[in-house]
């Protein structure tokens, strides 16, 4: 009698396990869990005719109670407790030992604790008959590994109580697959897939994955082209899907989102289908807003860019009309005085020399100011010629390094007021002996490099270099402060590599306007 009992419930495990997974299966194509609960029923029963595999079910249960209810690992650390479980269970019935059993059962509990922990919301509780689940039967897999181990003698009764646990589960498991809530499990990793786009890149393989359709399409409206187009960028006319395909159209707030053209079968889940959907709406409302945000960020770069380029264009025409304007008739206007100084008498004379002395600290003046604005070194000679003649300025001794040739005059004057003013604030602050000045081109970018043996401490956010680091940013660039490899201060600026290209259409540090007086 006790065989015949052992016999029957032994068929009865099996039969289940095949069944659940027939039932299962034809329930949730989109689930993988019927096929495994199938897997473990041939195995059951590979066990029954085999002896040396009668443990050989347990790597699909395992991979079943941590991948419920889509059948799927999203995680690597599950993904070892499941291969060690299929490993242990195709071992262990030819290497007979007293610790795989224990072993397993402690990993399993610990790997759906990890699962469980990691959802929240539907997901978390959509996942609490997997946790029971995967409890019960580490549970009924550490009672028969303390069965041996402890030497009892209930292996009737142990085996009794194991097959009616697994029965339990996996009669449990389909039951909730099939009326539980499957639909927010699924809905949950769904969003959770998504969330880790940026863009609207791998929607389609996504959802075709949540939904259980391979062929399903995925159409974007664009709203400036009236049309829909796929994830190739080409358009697609939703009117002229296969036969056996169905159009659901996603919108939001009235207005069109996307479409999508899929087998008719999915609408049997509405459920399923909507969630897809309000995830969809949702990662394609994300993905245009990011694409905004994105387009008005450049838009602002090229604004600034513009205001900086607009700005050193007035400062090389006021710097033209300085050196052709007023300075001019000040030249004149002194050669006129000359000319009358030796027929002017004593009193006359002294008064002309006067006049001669204020206008030449005029226009000496005036070249300074005029040199503020922007050297004329800078525009006729660019950085090669205007950063020697700064450094000799410095009021100590600066060795200059240029290696880049002619510069679009708005990164040039940035790199030449760059390095006045970190040459203004070494004079003024750092108590230095010597400073250096680079500028090469490194990686298609332009950097310059402004170091000093002085005792440091300067900061780009002080006043005087925060204008120069607002003209860098607006090139998209960047200034940075620090301490130098040998003390003192280093100042490194980097201008992008798009900002250091000669525009088309204008001369090598010709502006537009000087050239058209020309």
């Amino acid at each position: 009698m006790p065989d015949r009992v052992l016999y029957l419930a032994d068929a009865a495990v099996g039969t289940v396990l095949l069944g659940s997974g027939a039932v299962a299966w034809t329930g949730r194509r989109r689930s993988r869990v019927g096929l495994l609960m199938a897997v473990a029923g041939v195995c059951w029963f590979l066990g029954s005719v085999v002896p040396g595999l009668v443990f050989l079910h347990r790597g699909p249960l395992v991979h079943l109670h941590l991948s419920y209810p889509t059948g799927r690992l999203h995680r690597r650390s599950t993904a070892v407790v499941v291969a060690a479980a299929y490993v242990a269970a195709g071992l262990e019935g030819f290497v007979p030992t007293l610790w795989p059993t224990a072993g397993l059962s402690a990993l399993v509990v610990a790997a759906a604790f990890d699962v469980f922990a990691r959802t929240s919301g539907p997901a978390r509780r959509a996942g609490r008959p997997a946790l029971a689940a995967a409890l019960v039967f580490a549970g009924v897999l550490a009672l028969g590994s303390a069965n041996v181990l402890l030497t009892w003698g209930a292996d009737r009764d142990v085996l009794l109580i194991y097959d009616a646990a697994v029965c339990l589960v996996v009669i449990w498991l389909t039951v909730d697959l099939l009326y539980g809530r499957w639909s927010d499990a699924t809905i949950s990793d769904l969003v959770t897939q998504l969330g880790r786009h940026t863009d609207t890149a791998g929607l389609q393989a996504q959802l075709a994955k949540a939904l259980g359709d391979p062929g399903l399409t995925l159409g974007y409206w664009v709203p400036w082209q009236h049309a829909y187009i796929d994830e190739a960028g080409r358009p697609l006319d939703v009117n002229l899907h296969g036969a056996g395909r169905v159009t659901t159209a996603v919108e939001n707030d009235g207005e069109p989102v996307a479409v999508l053209i899929h087998d008719p079968a999915v609408q049997d889940d509405r459920i399923l289908l909507e969630g897809a959907i309000a995830a969809l709406r949702l990662a394609v409302t994300n993905a245009r807003m990011r694409a905004e945000v994105r387009a008005r960020m450049a838009e602002l770069a090229t604004s600034r860019r513009r205001i900086v380029e607009a700005a050193d264009a007035q400062r090389r025409t006021l710097e033209a009309e300085l050196a052709t304007g007023a300075q001019r008739h000040l030249a004149q206007a002194g050669h006129h005085l000359v000319r009358l100084e030796p027929e002017a008498d004593g009193e006359l004379r002294t008064t002309l020399r006067k006049v001669l002395a204020e206008m030449s600290a005029a226009r000496h003046e005036l070249a300074q100011f005029a040199q503020g604005v922007r050297p004329q070194s800078l525009t006729t000679g660019g950085l090669g010629a205007a950063l020697p003649l700064l450094a000799g300025r410095a009021g100590l001794p600066v060795s200059v390094t240029v290696s880049v040739g002619r510069l679009p005059p708005p990164v040039e004057a940035a790199v030449y007021f760059v390095c006045a003013e970190a040459l203004t604030n070494i004079a003024k602050h750092a108590a230095a002996t010597r400073a250096s000045v680079e500028v090469a081109a490194e990686a298609g970018d332009i950097v310059v490099r402004v170091a000093d043996d002085g005792r440091g401490g300067a900061d780009a956010k002080g006043s005087g270099l925060r204008g120069i680091a607002d003209r860098i940013e607006a090139l998209g660039g960047s200034i940075t402060v620090g301490g130098g490899a040998a003390g003192g201060t280093l100042l490194v600026a980097r201008i992008a590599a798009k900002a250091a290209e000669p525009h088309e259409g204008r001369e090598r540090g010709v502006p537009d306007e000087d050239r058209d007086r020309g």
